[in-house]
């Protein structure tokens, strides 16, 4: 007799998930793991992402070069990473489940789409059998599902030619994972629909895609259980989830509203920080302009000419636009006006790893001018904190007249984390007073305007828009005098103005917030000190650490030129000092060198960031040491 009662799927709570999709550049994993966090976010699960890309524009179909991924972890409660290690994976063919597979944890659930392990995608992947029968999943909890072969039927009736239909198999993926693990489906469909209404056939195909793949899920007999991660407990607002790049685009408008000058972007396109340009390219109604400029020097000189202005002049880069810009970076210097050099960091020297993330360009930001030419650098340390940063970067350069370096790097700029968006009465106001009568009185009565006369509070110079009457006034880069900026060439005036620049930038450090300090403040014996984006590694890392009863202290600064005023006091408190870097132990030299402290690096320069098994591993190797 045919059973015809209704299968009964039993649904287990989770604490937290690890998600990674993984498949051909052209498959679409990026958008299907975006489609996946952003349903979670309107669930209200606090969560984390890792995208990442195939450095090769089009690496060959099939191959490993070629696989994109996206990991996500979604939980009950607060989380700082994208997870160590994933405990699912989507794999949309050989080339992805082989590439990906040492990522998941062991006994972890393996999805993957059958239809793409045939014979020739096997051998580009280097398959010498098929993994999904020759026992190279046993460890795993494997799902054999024909992705493909359903996306076309579904897609058969709607009039969608098969090759076409078949780009929708991500979102079957999709729908079955989201049904697995009791993601909301109409923010996802409702995002079709609005995404393809100009194209009804593509629209039709991805929601028919969606839905079988909910339907498989609920339907086919793989499966026992379905999964649910409840909605972490966060603090009362309006919630969005942003990546690091739209936070610092948003940042520098906040700025710009609130010194109520107008922001001016001159950027060349260069990854990881192309966003930038492409966000505020779409904020016009703000004030802003962008300018695609048709090379890096151009972009910067383009920025710091309306600094001139009057705006805020802002350029956009990573690391080898930085060095084409240096010279440009050092008239700014010399000029003294506000400018932002934005640097979304990836993995050097050279072009190097373009789509991977490291924190490299410290020492670059430092010293990477010609001559003595300091400038305050502020880098991020999470995706939504980018926005703060940007505003605080902001703060400095328009209060000081100066430019100032803001480091990021591509795990900020592409991860993404749920952000209570802030009450507008809470940012800082970064009103600016331009110049607009003449500061100086001759000899012979006669009123001036000097461009090089300083608030004595701040150091800064006047800030004279050209055109303001009678403020007619010379800037450049040949050595100036102090007050009247009249070209001069003396030695001693030389030697003054090389340490009255020195001197102002690190006045700034009596107008910058103490350093972060967290954790065993009191009774620990080590201290890890951290910048960037180290930050989220390191806080999981030391609540596993707490929890196993040691004790430990964080330090992440924010502010690395010039430093925290309670720094060197700080980390002369504690036995032991160590610094996660993702470069060669850039800050641990400077930190070492600054405050003579036997600071010890751990480095990683792999082009992924550090994960909080890895840094908790550390942490207990210098607890025993």
């Amino acid at each position: 007799m045919t059973d015809t009662l209704p299968r009964i799927v039993g649904t287990r709570e989770l604490d937290r998930l690890v998600v990674r999709f993984a498949g051909d550049s052209g498959d679409g994993m990026q958008l299907t793991g975006d489609r996946f966090t952003s349903a979670s976010a309107f669930f209200g699960n606090d969560l984390a992402t890792l995208p990442e890309f195939p450095a090769e524009i089009r690496a060959p179909q099939g191959t490993l070069a070629g696989v994109s991924a996206f990991q996500v972890q979604v939980s009950d409660h607060d989380i700082t990473t994208p997870g160590d290690a994933p405990n699912v994976l989507v794999a949309m063919n050989p080339a992805a489940l082989r590439k990906e597979l040492p990522h998941l944890e062991v006994g972890g659930t393996v999805i993957v789409n059958q239809d793409a392990f045939m014979e020739r995608n096997l051998a580009k992947a280097g398959y010498e059998g098929d993994p999904l029968e020759d026992g190279t999943l046993d460890n795993y909890t494997l799902f054999k599902v024909p992705m493909t072969t359903i996306t076309k039927e579904v897609c058969k009736e709607l009039g969608v030619k098969p090759r076409d239909a078949e780009r929708s198999k991500n979102f079957f993926a999709l729908g079955l994972v989201s049904w697995l693990y009791g993601r909301p489906t109409q923010p996802t469909l409702d995002w079709i629909e609005a995404k393809f209404k100009r194209q009804r056939l593509v629209a039709d195909a991805n929601s028919a895609a969606f839905k079988a793949g909910m339907a498989f899920g609920e339907t086919a007999e793989l499966f026992d259980f379905n999964y649910e991660v409840r909605p972490a407990a966060l603090k009362p607002g309006t919630y969005t989830h942003v990546n690091g790049n739209t936070a610092l685009s948003w940042g520098l408008v906040a700025a710009s509203q609130q010194a109520k000058v107008p922001l001016f972007l001159g950027s060349y396109p260069i990854t990881p920080a192309s966003d930038i340009l492409h966000e505020l390219s779409q904020r016009k109604n703000f004030g802003v302009r962008t300018l695609q400029a048709e090379d890096e020097i151009a972009a910067i000189c383009s920025a710091l000419g309306a600094s001139f202005g009057g705006n805020l002049g802002v350029t956009t880069t990573s690391g080898p636009g930085v060095a084409l810009k240096s010279e440009t970076i050092g008239l700014a210097v010399s000029l003294e006006l506000p400018l932002l050099i934005i640097n979304i960091q990836r993995g050097g020297p050279s072009t190097g790893l373009p789509t991977k993330t490291e924190s490299a360009d410290l020492m670059q930001a430092m010293y990477g001018r010609h001559g003595e030419s300091p400038v305050p650098i502020v880098a991020a340390y999470s995706p939504s904190q980018c926005f703060f940063a940007a505003i605080e970067a902001a703060r400095i350069a328009l209060k000081y007249r100066t430019p100032v370096f803001l480091l990021s790097d591509g795990y900020l700029a592409n991860g993404s984390e749920p952000w209570c968006l802030p009450d507008i009465a809470s940012l800082p106001d970064l009103a600016v007073e331009f110049a607009t009568v003449p500061n100086h009185t001759n000899d012979d009565g006669s009123e001036v305007f000097w461009p090089y006369l300083r608030d004595p509070e701040t150091m800064a110079r006047p800030w004279a828009v050209p055109g303001t009457p009678e403020l007619t006034h010379r800037i450049g880069g040949i050595e100036k005098e102090d007050g009247t900026g009249n070209i001069n060439y003396e030695s001693d005036n030389h030697g003054h103005m090389v340490k009255l620049r020195n001197d102002r930038i690190a006045h700034i450090a009596n107008d910058i917030s103490a350093t972060m300090l967290e954790g065993d403040i009191e009774d620990a014996e080590l201290l890890v000190v951290g910048w960037g984006s180290t930050w989220g590694a390191i806080v999981s890392a030391m609540t596993r650490v707490r929890k196993e009863g040691h004790k430990m202290a964080h330090a992440h600064i924010t502010h690395l030129n010039p430093l925290p005023k309670d720094l060197g006091d700080i980390l002369r408190s504690y036995r032991k000092v160590i610094v996660p870097e993702m470069n060669m132990g850039q800050l641990c030299r400077i930190l070492r060198a600054e405050f003579l402290v036997d600071a010890q690096s751990i480095s990683k320069v792999q082009g992924v960031p550090f994960t909080a098994a890895e840094l908790h591993h550390h942490i207990i190797g210098a607890l025993d040491d």
